[in-house]
This record gives structure tokens, sequence and C-alpha cells, in this order.
């Protein structure tokens, strides 16, 4: 098996950017996390951050190409972006959602999800850990689809 693990803008900036609501470990930090967990599980990942819209896209596209299974946290553009949730649909690979924090407990604004949409689950307000919990459902759903 093989995830894209595909994060949207200012994901990079874990640990500088608002640390009482994102907590204070690094974008590096989240990765090794992720890339520990999928040794564990025996999968390959490929992480991806981009600040650009049409970057995401164009991974989302690529990942047709070898991805399984797609884990997104599209950040700001979960609540703006028809186009990330089109290429989602467009590649039908399965894919999860996931948000460090809680966007339903934030500003009305977050409160919509384009991006999920296009995902068979969520998981949002668990800190970095929604990622290994997005991981572990992906790789469940994947198993049952076979």
């Amino acid at each position: 098996m093989h995830f894209l693990i595909i994060n949207g803008p200012n994901i990079n900036m874990l640990g500088i950017r608002e640390p009482k609501l994102y907590g204070k470990q690094n974008y590096q930090a989240l990765c090794d996390m992720v890339e520990n967990k999928a040794k564990d599980m025996g999968v390959q990942v490929t992480l991806y951050q981009s600040n650009h819209e049409g970057y995401l896209v164009d991974a989302i596209q690529e990942a047709r190409n070898y991805a399984d299974g797609i884990v997104i946290n599209a950040a700001a553009y979960t609540h703006t972006s028809v186009a990330i949730l089109d290429a989602i649909k467009a590649v039908a690979i399965p894919a999860v959602e996931v948000h460090i924090t809680e966007p339903n407990d934030r500003e009305e604004f977050r409160h919509i999800s384009y991006v999920g949409k296009a995902c068979f689950t969520r998981f949002a307000g668990y800190g970095l850990e929604g990622y290994l919990m997005a991981m572990d459902a992906l790789s469940e759903h994947l198993n049952k689809e076979k």
C-alpha cells in the first residue's frame, strides 16, 4: 500500500503558527511521526506540502499513478477549494480528511468543508495524532475493499 499525505497552506509553519492552537511540534516532527507510523504499518508514504492550491491539485492528480489512498489536510483550502474537491473526486482514490484543530469549534467560515465531501471519513481536533488515526482508518478501509 502507498499513501499520499498531503498538507495545504501554513502547515509548514507548525511550531511557529499559533502554538496554543496547533501545538509546538514543527512540520518535520509531523513528517517523522507519519514516516514512523508508515514503517510500523508496512506502507509507503509520500509526504507533500504546498501553500499553493494548484500545486495541491497537481499532487492529487499525480497520485493516481501510485497511491492507494490519500490523507489530506487542505488547511484553509478546505473551506474554499472546489478545485481540490474535484481533483479528489477525479482520481477516485479513497481519501481521509484531517485537521489538527476542530474547525467546527472555530470561526463560522471554517464550518464548511468542500474537501470533506470527497472523503469517506474525517479526524479533527486530535492534534498531529489525527494523521496517525487517519492512516489506520485508510488502511482498514482499503483492506475491506480487497
